[in-house]
């Protein structure tokens, strides 16, 4: 009886594991120039978080470190350890790690422009080994999720819209069966009704197909509205962090990316950035 109860606290423990832990991370590009210093943090199993900040604070950044994509920008992770399910994956190769399930929809969509939509979400079947069945059913669900793409499946991705390009990159990052997807600036070029569209059906992929997000955007009121937890990125460290709606709350965040500055207070264009990385930090 012992026995079984340790076990069966074993089991809990994994299954209340979180699936990534970014611990203390440091990342150097060309061996001089540092752009993390001290990032951590964590995304529970069947959670959206949000990893928000400005252009050029460090997100993109991040989320290839984690995807283990900093080497070919000539960028290495030089302190600190990545874990997803319990492993560490930072010296992984990024095939590798997507074979475990983890996989970066990228900045800027980057499909192949030449292929067609149905040829661009069969590539993200590639690393895949249970044979074409599966692959089809695959593709059947992602036409569900994303009924566009099935209309344009012919067409060739290059000549389709910013808004069905995005759903491709993440239907193809779908076909790799992931456990967890790493989003990169979804909302980026695209108009408002798209974004919300497109956030509807990450918010149905997680409830429905178990898939964890982790989310770097700008755009940090749509964000914070599907996301569950949030990590505010400046300068390379992470300078604030909390549930959505405590930071939805938080006045700091409403006046300096949300817009909304608070009674007399002055306005986010007319703070310096040293001081509310002070007020944050204090």
């Amino acid at each position: 009886m012992e026995h079984q109860a340790i076990s069966s606290d074993a089991t809990t423990a994994a299954a209340d594991a979180p699936i990534l832990k970014v611990n203390n991370i440091e990342v150097i590009y060309d061996h001089v120039i540092l752009v993390l210093k001290g990032v951590s943090l964590t995304v529970p199993k069947g959670g959206i978080v949000a990893l928000l900040g400005a252009n050029g604070a460090g997100k993109t950044t991040t989320l290839k470190a984690i995807s283990n994509l900093l080497g070919a920008e000539r960028g290495d992770v030089t302190k600190g350890n990545i874990t997803f399910e319990g492993e560490q994956v930072q010296d992984l190769s990024p095939n590798d790690l997507v074979r475990r399930g983890c996989i970066q929809v990228m900045e800027g969509r980057h499909c192949f422009g030449h292929l067609t939509i149905e040829e661009n979400l069969l590539t993200g079947a590639y690393t895949r080994r249970d044979g074409a069945s599966a692959i089809k059913a695959d593709l059947e669900m992602v036409y569900t999720y994303f009924p566009r793409l099935r209309e344009r499946r012919q067409s060739q991705a290059g000549y389709t819209s910013g808004g069905e390009q995005q759903m491709c990159a993440i239907g193809r990052a779908l076909m790799s069966r992931p456990k967890m997807i790493l989003l990169d600036e979804p909302s980026m070029g695209l108009a408002p009704q798209l974004v919300e569209e497109i956030f509807e059906i990450v918010k149905q992929l997680n409830e429905r197909e178990g898939v964890s997000f982790l989310l770097a955007e700008q755009n940090t009121n749509v964000a914070l509205k599907y996301a569950t937890y949030g990590y505010i990125v400046e300068s390379g460290r992470i300078v604030l962090d909390g549930d959505a709606k405590a930071l939805r709350d938080n006045e700091d965040v409403k006046e300096f990316y949300l817009g909304v500055g608070g009674e007399g207070r002055k306005s986010f264009r007319n703070v310096k950035h040293y001081k509310r990385r002070k007020r944050w930090l204090a």
